[in-house]
């Protein structure tokens, strides 16, 4: 279905790569991309669940957008074990003007076809979304 501000359309396998993330555990974490041509937000990388939270940050491009779901685990200052699915809008200060754009008006829409996020960021650079930042939110 395209979103009436930009015109993007969500793949299907966009929300069943985040079902299978939240659901079943599949993926530590899932990147997306808009693909300008087609007009629509498609996955762009799978993460293994064994990958850390450095090896997500290692993925994204320094100079392009994108959109990410990630599993964050953690232990509470009671002990308990928990878990919350972050949205990350990656937005670097050195991508193009016109693609900022697009994610930006595309986001909310993309968002809500993600159900169960528990947390969003929205990051410039890298030190937006280090692991404290993520760690400071999840709790």
């Amino acid at each position: 279905m395209a979103n009436a501000a930009s015109g993007m359309a969500v793949d299907d396998d966009c929300k069943r790569k985040f079902l299978e993330l939240k659901a079943k555990r599949t993926y530590r974490f899932v990147v997306f991309k808009i693909e300008e041509k087609q007009k629509q937000v498609v996955v762009d990388k799978l993460g293994e669940p064994n990958l850390t939270y450095d090896d997500f940050a290692a993925t994204l491009p320094a100079d392009e957008c994108r959109y990410c779901v990630y599993d964050f685990d953690f232990v509470t200052e009671e002990g308990c074990q928990k878990s919350k699915i972050f949205f990350i809008a990656w937005s670097p200060d050195t991508a193009k003007i016109r693609s900022k754009m697009l994610y930006a008006s595309s986001k909310e829409r993309f968002k809500r076809e993600l159900d169960g996020i528990q947390v969003e960021l929205q990051a410039t650079d890298p030190t937006e979304m280090g692991i404290d930042v993520i760690r400071g939110r999840a709790n």
